[in-house]
Formats: structure tokens, sequence, C-alpha cells
């Protein structure tokens, strides 16, 4: 089923992500997870691409396990590992084996590689995938900007264009301060997009996790959570608890001003997807 048509026939919609192995000898594990993370029963299941596209082969075959799991997936792929003809290639396999979703990013290149320069931005990537198949495609945002980008205005700029060039939906990049959601997403709606944002939150459980995600992303941490992580990160169950319990105020928070579609980026571990699903089961209904 297309996400777009989820979205809009669902008032909440709670949607997880998960990553393909490396290695192909890890795949039966990786397809375990597909199986408990199906069972928690998302609205659908993204399934991330390796740098430069390494693990294109994997991200297929995870995400037509999804679909057999009798849940929508949705197949990411990156400009930096797409010409015309592995696009090509990549959406008739997605295609063959009944992927309908999309998600179209620019991607990051491993470093010593230059990147594929066909499809300069991920606007360029959508239209090309557009006009290529009956595909739904969704694209990122970032809440406080992208950090490449002037400003949060001229990054919504670049998120009209993306719109205009066919993504039907945008999952954001993880944000830890509701506040800055809301502020995007009024920017957001004066400009005039009217697509869904789905807010994306990680479930943060330890305290590396959090170091290595705020470098990647650059992403504020509120004084409250780094507090928690101060207090509780050399303790691990109780940071795993501590975690758990702010994603789920989060995404309260969230749903009660409105903003009903959420993507939890579960690193591969159905256990705590499914705490924060049962921590919000009634409102989910």
């Amino acid at each position: 089923m297309k996400i777009s048509e989820i979205l809009k026939s669902k008032e909440i919609t709670v949607s997880c992500e998960i990553f393909p192995p490396k290695l192909g000898s890890e795949l039966e594990k990786s397809r375990q997870v597909v199986a408990d993370m199906a069972a928690l029963k998302p609205d659908f299941i993204s399934v991330t691409y390796g740098a430069a596209g390494t693990t294109a082969k994997f991200t297929t075959e995870l995400a037509e396990e999804v679909e057999h799991c009798g849940v929508a997936s949705l197949a990411h792929v990156t400009c930096v590992s797409s010409d015309e003809e592995s696009l090509d290639a990549y959406l008739s396999e997605l295609k063959a084996n009944g992927i309908e979703n999309i998600l179209a990013l620019r991607g990051d290149m491993p470093q010593g590689r230059e990147p594929k320069r066909v499809y300069a931005h991920a606007s360029d990537l959508a239209a090309a995938i557009k006009k290529k198949g009956d595909f739904c495609i969704g694209g990122a945002c970032y809440p406080e900007g992208h950090p490449e980008a002037a400003s949060v205005g001229a990054d919504i700029d670049a998120l009209k264009i993306k719109a205009e060039s066919g993504c039907e939906f945008f999952t954001t990049q993880m944000f830890f301060d509701n506040e800055i959601m809301y502020s995007f997403l009024s920017k957001f709606q004066r400009k005039g997009i009217n697509i869904p944002v789905i807010a994306g939150i990680m479930p943060i459980t330890n305290a590396k996790q959090l170091s290595r995600s705020v470098s990647l992303s650059g992403t504020t941490v509120p004084r409250r959570f780094r507090e928690i992580v101060e207090r509780f990160g050399d303790k691990p169950a109780a940071m795993r608890q501590a975690g758990i319990a702010f994603a789920t105020e989060q995404i309260i928070d969230l749903i009660a001003n409105g903003v009903n579609n959420i993507h939890i980026y579960a690193m591969n571990r159905p256990d705590i997807a499914a705490e924060i699903l049962s921590n919000i089961s009634e409102i989910r209904k």
C-alpha cells in the first residue's frame, strides 16, 4: 500500500526504521528483526540504504521481507549512489517485488570516494523516479535546517522544490525539542507546502548513542535531556528506561498538538519500539 494512502486514511500513524546488514552472512538475523518489528503492526517500515548504495541489494531484500510480513515498506535510495542505469535497475527490482514506496535522499558519500553527479539534489532524484514509475515518493527534512543550508528559510524553499518534484510526504531528521518542530511546521505551512510531515523520533538508550547521533546530525539537545544522560548515562538499564520514557513523552506531546504521524528510528531494536508502542497503545487507537 502506498504511504500517501496510509497517511490519508489514518488519523494517527506510527512507523519504524531498520537498516540492512553490511554482510550477507548477517541477512538471516536482519530477517528476524523484520519479523519482530512487523509483529508490532507499525503502519510501515522503512529500510535504509548504505552509504553510496553499499547495501542496496539487502535493502531490496529486506523491503520485500517487510511486504511478505503484511506491512508496507519504504525503500531508501540516494543521489550519490545513482546514475540513470543503476536507478532504472533498482526501480525495476522494487517494482517486481511489489514495493511501492521510495524515500529519495541525497545521501552521504563514504570517505575517499567521489560521488556520482547525475542527480545533484534529492529533488532531481525524486523527479527522475516520478518519471520512471508509479511510486509514492518521500523526502527528508530537517526541523533545525539542513546543516549545509544558508538558513531554515532557504532550506524550506528547497523542500518546496522537492514537493514540486514529486515528493508526497517528508520525514524529519531526529529532534529532541518539540518546540523546534512546531516552529518548523509553522514556517513550512506558511510557505504553502501542503504535504504531510512525519516526525522522526530517536529513542536514545545509551550515552554513546547520543554523542554519535549529535555529531552526525548537529541536532540540538535540550538541557533536560542532557541532565538525563548525565544522571543515568553510566547505568545502562536506567538510561534505557529513561530514553524510552523521554521518546514516549515527545510522541505524546506531538500527537496532543496535532502532529499525528510519528516515525521511530528504532536502530534495529524491536524491543525498544515495542515498549514505546505499548506506552502509546490507547493513544494510537
